[in-house]
């Protein structure tokens, strides 16, 4: 029997502030989401990992980081636009309640302020300087932290998250969102499944199985019109495949990702559909960290040698 993951990169306004123009519909709905995820999960008690910018977990700040290697204009959206935004920047409340909810949820890195480890001028002290910011800031909390989730799945300098003892990330998934997916999943019977395996670093890669919200705009609102919200056909899809084999299904979202009630209703039918699959059936419901301690176990970390799967890698 298989297993799902759910992940989700809770990021506020740090998700945006690289952008010209950031969505300001996702970007006010931040909080909410957070709260209305937080919700659904305590109420089919299915844990997830939360990959959370280490910003938030701040009271203040001087909005400078003069200390930090960020490039020039980096913090600039702290200091103007949302210099009157506290609730953009910071949300030690919202990281509070997580911690303390009634499931209990894998805390994870998203690293400190959402830099993107994969582009070129992202060398390796600026990463150095993201991943040791966060795991201090978590420190501070008492949050050990065996995840990492790369802002906008950009990934790169997997060394240094093994450096600093990090367990697992999330991988790239190996199918297309939108209606490219959904074709891919009903018409052509693809898998959705995914495989952990440990890198060249040690690393488990948790590949990603399905974004949540590859499906959207006008095309969401006709498909909804004439049939059902597909992201949720793609999802039960996925739960069922977790069924019927060995495999892990994954998916994940931001929590900004609901900014309307039909959102909501989009989350609590896959999850609502997930927590009846689990007690009709073998089916289990890991975090990240859940699934990395399995294979470090089935690799031989513990007592054998450690070893590569296969070889592979993921892409840099």
């Amino acid at each position: 029997m298989g297993s799902v993951v759910c992940s989700l990169d809770a990021e506020l306004g740090w998700g945006f502030h690289d952008l010209e123009t950031p969505p300001a519909d996702r970007v006010e709905a931040g909080r909410r989401g957070w709260s209305t995820m937080l919700d659904l999960f305590d109420e089919y008690k299915i844990p997830a990992t939360w990959a959370v910018v280490g910003h938030l977990m701040l009271e203040d700040c001087d909005r400078v980081h003069a200390d930090h290697p960020a490039p020039d204009g980096w913090f600039e959206y702290e200091q103007t636009d949302w210099n009157d935004r506290p609730d953009l920047r910071f949300g030690p409340d919202l990281v509070d309640a997580l911690l303390t909810a009634d499931v209990d949820h894998e805390f994870a890195s998203h690293s400190f302020s959402h830099v993107l480890f994969g582009r070129p001028e992202t060398d390796r002290d600026l990463a150095v300087a993201e991943l040791e910011r966060s795991l201090e800031i978590a420190d501070a909390w008492g949050q050990p932290v065996d995840s990492f989730i790369y802002p906008r799945n950009n990934i790169g300098h997997r060394d240094v998250l093994a450096e600093f003892g990090i367990s697992a990330y999330r991988g790239r998934s190996p199918t297309h969102d939108g209606v490219r997916g959904l074709f891919d999943s009903t018409v052509r019977d693809q898998t959705m499944l995914v495989e952990p395996y440990r890198d060249e670093f040690g690393l488990v890669n948790v590949p990603a199985s399905l974004f949540l919200f590859g499906f959207e705009g006008p095309a969401r609102t006709v498909a909804e019109s004439i049939w059902q919200d597909p992201m949720v056909v793609q999802a039960r899809r996925g739960i069922e495949q977790a069924v019927g084999s060995d495999g892990i299904f994954h998916m994940w979202l931001h929590p900004n990702n609901l900014t309307h009630r039909r959102d909501d209703r989009r989350m609590r039918a896959i999850l609502e559909y997930l927590d009846r699959r689990r007690a009709e059936t073998d089916l289990t419901v890991e975090t990240m960290g859940d699934v990395a301690r399995r294979v470090a176990v089935a690799h031989g970390v513990d007592g054998g040698a450690i070893a590569v799967d296969g070889g592979r890698t993921s892409d840099d």
